[in-house]
């Protein structure tokens, strides 16, 4: 399906089964697509669960770019298809990830989404080679609980515990997340597991705080 926001059209690759218990939306990296093999282990997990997943083609990448642009922009986008989808599958739980550059959106953006947890996947704390320029207060300002799924050979660093709900470090990994796709599935599952069970998403917010 296709979502007009005001900064160009998103384009949205959604499974759903008849009666979803939570709704998982995952984006991209800067210069990836919906189909990168951790964003598929992890849409299989959910999808296991009895969870929808809409994976989102962001407005600059559907344009052909592979830079995001402003982050405001970008957010602003992701916050308008968000809304579309939520609309669409009522007061269901919202998880809602991405890989790199996407989990920054997902983390920036998740209290004004109404999300109930972020996914993580290969969040990238520092450009390679700068660990001075971190992006630590992302994942410790998202308000709701944020599980990173990073591998120890990430050039673009591993985040400390402390800044997230669960940090999952998966050995012989660097930032692709590829060499073993269904390890990404396997950290993720047990965590998105608890919104199967359809409980309330402050319920479980007020666990991990």
């Amino acid at each position: 399906m296709e979502i007009a926001t005001s900064h160009g059209p998103a384009e949205v690759v959604l499974d759903a089964p008849d009666r979803p218990s939570f709704l998982l939306v995952l984006t991209h990296g800067s210069n990836g697509g919906v189909d990168a093999a951790d964003l598929l282990a992890v849409r299989a997990a959910a999808l296991g669960l009895g969870g929808a997943v809409a994976r989102v083609l962001q407005p600059f990448r559907k344009a052909g770019r592979r830079a995001p642009g402003s982050a405001v922009r970008q957010d602003e986008a992701w916050l308008e298809i968000v809304a579309v989808l939520r609309d669409r599958f009522g007061d269901l739980p919202l998880v809602q990830g991405g890989r790199s550059n996407g989990a920054r959106v997902a983390c920036r953006t998740a209290r004004a989404a109404g999300a109930a947890g972020v996914v993580a996947l290969a969040f990238p704390l520092h450009p390679p080679g700068r660990p001075e320029k971190s992006r630590a207060e992302e994942l410790r300002s998202a308000g709701v609980p944020v599980l990173v799924v990073n591998g120890d050979r990430d050039p673009f660093g591993v985040p400390d515990p402390a800044d997230a709900a669960e940090v999952r470090v998966l050995p012989g990994e660097r930032h692709e997340l590829a060499k073993d796709p269904d390890a990404v599935g396997t950290a993720v599952e047990p965590w998105l597991r608890r919104w199967a069970a359809g409980r309330p998403a402050g319920e479980v917010f007020a666990e991990r705080t």
